[in-house]
């Protein structure tokens, strides 16, 4: 499983910083809006452990090949799963690049193939078919030449050109650009336990951080130049005041020149200075000649230049693929944020759903809530249909989204809370309580989505109040109907409805009347309700407590004289 969810990123390109939002590559066993809703907050709900956004995809993974062997192979999966933590990953960034290269280089080529290949690998390239095109590269710090058989004496003559023998050699320096991009990633994951995969990627990377420190050799400028000059100067006009020079010296330095004896004191001066000889005039106090200063400021830099690129040649095979195990430490990071947020989801849920051809519950919560109570309930081949009625607030929408999440969850192969036996589901209708008013409309719309809908052993449909967009009068023949039509087919039902009283004296066979009941109201007269369904029995709606609610809160005579009343009436 492992080797496919590294797959499946790398197929669906998922990145740490970039958002994607892919779809499931089978159609959804959740057929309806309202159905896909609650499947998605599901899936919200197991994603809320992990830490990178891209990391939920992975469950679109797991909602395909539902095949009862394809879902014990998943539970398998995250049964045997380790746990690691992942609680920094949320610190990882899309960072600048904090390196750049320290100079200004460019490719030549005579080959033309060679040079779209070069362009595609986003170098600054020159094309050369005749001598005039190489006079311009001296502007350069650096040259690299591939392909350049007519040119090649010429090109190599220029103190900054260094060959290359493949493409890739031409563009590495972008490479170290995009590893310096992560520098601060990779501190942050240094500090992290991290999976055996990521700690081996981690090591390979470190020595090629060591490529960034690029050490420049000290360089002297033109005011270096010049001081230097002139503490030379200095020394020489020392050494000449503590000089006895004859005549004919004093002659020959104002006729022909600088005399034998005060040239030797130069050329002394200038070879201790450690500076090239070329860069001085023959003049006394001595001089700097511009053009080769120049010269030489640049050879200075193009020896670093040079040393640097000779070093990332020797390391092609290692610089060539930062890009690929970038690539891949994404990939094994999404994974670690994955199996993490999953281990700690499932750290509290001990139960994986066994596949039956019966729906069975016992004593599970619905992770939506909190504090929730345990719920119990089931479905059987002699009871395929619950009628499930109940006061407001008791619990029935909630039942009905419980569900939902139980089939959410085996169909990934997570675990759950309780004991759960349940049928492998392939089509889930849900048809959530009508907020609006009743309306022709509304109820064609119910009629029509309800016309669609596939029956069969493995299909499921929960309808939560349909009563609410038609008249109460037929509703409640509309709802038995209904039920009875698709429990012929061999559909799994719950129905919630407030017309019990209606629907009980036409219930139809392989179905039940369930009840959430409310048992009284707290001292602030909130409803005490238990929210676990007793099946078989019908559940009153109780307006009573409600207008006893209202009464005791209010104090208003009318609500405390229709209390009274409703409750002699009662007894």
């Amino acid at each position: 499983m492992r080797e496919k969810i590294i797959k499946f990123i790398e197929e669906n390109n998922l990145s740490l910083f970039e958002r994607e939002n892919i779809r499931s590559s089978n159609q959804s066993i959740f057929k309806t809006k309202d159905a896909k809703g609650i499947h998605q907050k599901t899936l919200n709900l197991v994603s809320r452990n992990f830490r990178l956004e891209n990391t939920k995809q992975i469950l679109k993974l797991f909602e395909d090949n539902n095949s009862e062997k394809d879902i014990e192979k998943k539970q398998k999966f995250f049964l045997e799963l380790n746990s690691f933590e992942n609680s920094r990953f949320n610190k990882l960034k899309k960072r600048n690049p904090s390196w750049k290269a320290p100079y200004d280089s460019v490719v030549v080529t005579e080959d033309e193939s060679t040079l779209v290949k070069l362009k595609e690998e986003g170098c600054s390239v020159v094309f050369v078919n005749q001598q005039s095109d190489i006079f311009d590269l001296d502007r350069y710090d650096l040259v690299r030449y591939i392909d350049c058989e007519n040119f090649d004496n010429l090109i190599e003559r220029i103190s900054q050109a260094i060959p290359i023998s493949k493409i890739q050699e031409a563009s590495l320096e972008k490479n170290l650009v995009e590893l310096s991009s992560w520098i601060d990633n990779l501190e942050i994951l240094k500090s992290s336990k991290n999976t055996e995969e990521i700690n081996q990627i981690l090591e390979e990377l470190e020595p090629l951080l060591e490529m960034l420190e690029f050490e420049e050799e000290e360089v002297l400028d033109v005011r270096d130049i010049e001081d230097l000059t002139k503490e030379i100067n200095d020394k020489i006009m020392t050494k000449i005041r503590e000089m006895t020079l004859s005549g004919e010296s004093v002659v020959s330095l104002l006729t022909e020149g600088i005399p034998k004896e005060i040239q030797d004191i130069l050329e002394r001066e200038l070879k201790n200075s450690n500076l090239p000889r070329e860069i001085f005039l023959d003049t006394i106090p001595i001089k700097l000649d511009d053009k080769e200063v120049w010269n030489f400021i640049k050879k200075q830099s193009t020896r670093n230049y040079l040393n640097f690129a000779s070093n990332l040649k020797k390391e092609y095979d290692s610089i060539k693929n930062i890009p690929s195990l970038l690539k891949r430490l994404e990939r094994e990071i999404i994974y670690q944020d994955f199996i993490s947020g999953i281990s700690t989801f499932r750290s509290e849920l001990n139960f994986f759903p066994k596949i039956s051809s019966e729906l069975k519950i016992n004593l599970s919560k619905n992770l939506f809530l909190n504090n929730p109570q345990p719920i119990s309930f089931e479905l059987t081949q002699n009871e395929r249909c619950s009628i499930l009625t109940g006061a407001n607030s008791g619990g029935k929408t909630t039942l009905l989204e419980h569900l939902i999440q139980l089939v959410s969850l085996t169909q990934l192969g997570l675990p759950v809370s309780g004991e759960l036996t349940i049928p492998l589901f392939s089509e889930v209708y849900y048809f959530a309580k009508n907020k609006g008013s009743i309306s022709r409309g509304a109820f064609e719309t119910l009629l029509t989505q309800m016309s669609e809908i596939k029956p069969g052993e493995r299909t499921l449909i929960l309808a939560d109040e349909i009563e609410a967009v038609t008249e109460p009068g037929v509703a409640g023949e509309i709802i038995v109907s209904t039920a009875e039509y698709f429990i012929e087919q061999n559909c799994f039902l719950v129905v919630a409805t407030h017309l019990g009283q209606e629907v009980q004296k036409l219930l139809p066979p392989k179905s039940r009347i369930d009840g959430i009941e409310a048992t009284g109201l707290t001292e602030n007269y909130e409803l005490i309700v238990n929210h676990n369904p007793v099946l078989g029995k019908l559940a009153n709606s109780t307006p009573e407590l409600i207008i006893e609610k209202m009464a005791k809160a209010q104090q208003k005579p009318y609500l405390e004289w229709l209390f009274e009343n409703l409750r002699k009436r009662k007894n």
